[in-house]
């Protein structure tokens, strides 16, 4: 099969197709052909030698999440349960790598069968970005109908599915982003997504904005993908009890974070990733994730937000677009026709 395998590590050029063996699955995994994938910030990192795969394989194949057609799927004996795939389902789901590839393996009770109506290239763009923006606010930050959050990156693959998962369970929602990048009002875009407040980051405080915001009160959760100096700053905007999830640290750590600072507010703040959980965890969190919000895909009332498509020859360009930072939404790389 053809796939991207990492040989070494440095700018998007090391990324090269490949031909390697197609994986064989264990007893309880699906074989899926994979149909697209999409780019994840992690993607990056991994391809710098910064973040390697927690469950390394034979090759260093990147890709966190796919869509694709099952080849095979376990017999219901050989998992004790009734088969939840047959060849031919159209399914989705998280993987910790390997989705730069025309074949993946994952585990059948961790795959996720795709919205009713949607294309596996929209699919694609669904697994990580919603899996964690609903784990991160809802799952462990405990937000709640009538709520407010506040969500930095807010046009990113994350930040898109967090407006509408927030604007879908009525609560509100402030997020930070840039204003015009590559001739795209990311500011627009996530007004027009649903987001209640929108803080340009380059030219506001998000602090004061919070404040003024929700009249002094602060936010119940905050899910950061910064860190640095936002850490700071993010605590000042929690109420009393808040929590601060923090999956992703772009900034680095923070020099001025004084843990004292969370004890008046009896607040928290969460480090969470979603790659290197173990295998138990991650089904629980697909099927659960499948189980809440799948209804709401197959209602429209939630879509993945698409910046740019690639295809597999053209990896090398859809990392630099993202490393630009002007995309709205996920980077969808088409694998198969």
């Amino acid at each position: 099969m053809r796939a991207i395998v990492l040989t070494e590590f440095g700018e998007p050029e090391v990324l090269r197709v490949t031909d390697v063996p197609v994986p064989s699955p264990a007893a309880d995994e699906v074989l899926v052909r994979v149909h697209a994938t999409a780019l994840n910030r992690a993607d990056l990192l991994q391809r710098r030698g910064l973040y390697p795969n927690p469950f390394p394989g034979a090759y260093d194949i990147p890709g966190m999440e796919f869509a694709g057609e099952v080849v095979t799927a376990p017999a219901s004996a050989a998992t004790a349960t009734p088969a939840r795939f047959k060849p031919g389902d159209h399914v989705m789901g998280i993987v910790s790598g390997g989705g730069y590839a025309e074949y993946v393996v994952i585990p059948a009770a961790q795959a996720m069968r795709t919205p009713h109506g949607m294309s596996l290239a929209d699919a694609a763009a669904i697994p990580e970005g919603f899996i964690t923006a609903w784990d991160a606010l809802v799952l462990q930050g405990g937000l709640k109908p009538g709520g407010t959050a506040l969500v930095h990156a807010g046009a990113s693959g994350v930040g898109t599915a967090a407006i509408q998962i927030c604007r879908a369970m009525g609560a509100r929602i402030i997020v930070t982003c840039s204003g015009a990048r590559g001739g795209v009002d990311k500011v627009q875009a996530c007004r027009d997504l649903g987001a209640s407040l929108v803080v340009d980051y380059t030219t506001q405080d998000f602090v004061k904005e919070v404040a003024d915001f929700t009249q002094g009160r602060g936010v119940e959760v905050v899910l950061d993908v910064i860190g640095g100096d936002y850490t700071v700053r993010n605590v000042a905007c929690l109420a009393l009890r808040g929590r601060i999830i923090q999956v992703g640290t772009m900034a680095g750590p923070s020099k001025d974070f004084n843990v004292a600072s969370l004890m008046g507010k009896r607040a928290s703040i969460i480090g969470t990733v979603l790659r290197p959980r173990p295998k138990e965890e991650k089904i629980a969190v697909s099927q659960a994730f499948a189980e809440a919000l799948l209804p709401d895909f197959d209602a429209g009332v939630l879509k993945p937000i698409i910046d740019k498509r690639f295809t597999l020859d053209q990896i090398v360009e859809a990392h630099r677009h993202m490393e630009a930072n002007a995309n709205v939404g996920k980077i969808v790389v088409t694998i198969a026709a």
